[in-house]
């Protein structure tokens, strides 16, 4: 384990590059949310942002801005830490990492669930009349009295979230190390096989989980007292939309899984470079 020092320098870098890749990738993302949302092809997707103007391009970057910046420093150094609480001694087996990734994963899902509510009301086009900013949506949040605020407001949608992340996780961290380690035995340049090892797994996680993030786009657009649908109804809801069929769940996951290999790529490798710095 690097030290302390060690540990706060590459988790800032690991923000930073989170906080680029969100920035670069965001008008892809919004893209890939409309489909989520209304089952439309890229096209119409791209059509109806642009429609609504460039000025809009960028609503609703904030939230996930901040909690790209949060995530790869709770993500890392969550992990980090049980995984040395788990076994301080290396080589560690891929039960201990299984099991601090899993738990990194649930700690993720806790602290940021409620940036990702806020951005996916922000990010529907239907919303943008009634809740034209960050504040409106906390004020209707707010105005639900104490359980309300959390289970429809805050934290609406949580249990998908909760599984996506604390799976996605621990599959992310079980096999990034023994991938990355087969590829550099090949001989090529350091950068390399973290950068390949990230690609895969953000590929493959996200390839599994898929229908799960799906599911939690459509749970937490929703806003309003009177308008929550069960979390099973929401599923009904999904695979009823997307007639019934599981290759149409998938729409829009081409992009979703690009963007989800090109992230994990360039945080893993930067992160990697950045362990070998220290």
């Amino acid at each position: 384990h690097t030290s302390g020092k060690g540990n706060i320098k590459a988790y800032t870098l690991g923000a930073i590059s989170n906080f680029m890749s969100t920035f670069l990738t965001f008008p892809i993302y919004k893209v890939v949310f409309r489909q989520q949302i209304h089952a439309v092809a890229v096209s119409e997707a791209v059509r109806q942002l642009w429609h609504e103007g460039p000025q809009y391009f960028y609503r609703g970057i904030y939230p996930p801005l901040l909690s790209k910046t949060l995530q790869g420093t709770l993500l890392f150094g969550t992990y980090d830490t049980l995984l040395g609480s788990l076994s301080p001694v290396g080589p560690h087996s891929l039960g201990h990492r299984w099991a601090a990734g899993f738990m990194s994963g649930v700690v993720e899902a806790v602290a940021l669930s409620p940036f990702e509510r806020v951005q996916n009301v922000l990010q529907d086009g239907r919303k943008q009349a009634r809740f034209p900013s960050t504040f409106s949506i906390l004020k209707e949040f707010n105005s639900y009295g104490p359980w309300g605020r959390v289970s429809r407001g805050y934290y609406r949608g949580f249990w998908p979230v909760l599984v996506r992340n604390s799976l996605g996780s621990a599959l992310y961290f079980s096999f990034k190390d023994p991938i990355q380690d087969g590829l550099a035995a090949q001989g090529l340049p350091h950068w390399v096989p973290a950068l390949v090892s990230g690609g895969i797994n953000g590929t493959v996680t996200c390839l599994i989980l898929y229908p799960l993030i799906v599911l939690v786009a459509n749970m937490q657009s929703h806003i309003g007292w009177h308008s929550m649908p069960s979390l099973w109804a929401s599923a009904q809801d999904v695979w009823d939309t997307r007639g019934r069929k599981v290759f149409l769940i998938y729409r829009g996951g081409s992009l979703v899984i690009l963007r989800s290999s090109v992230t994990w790529g360039l945080t893993t490798a930067i992160h990697d470079f950045l362990q070998r710095r220290s």
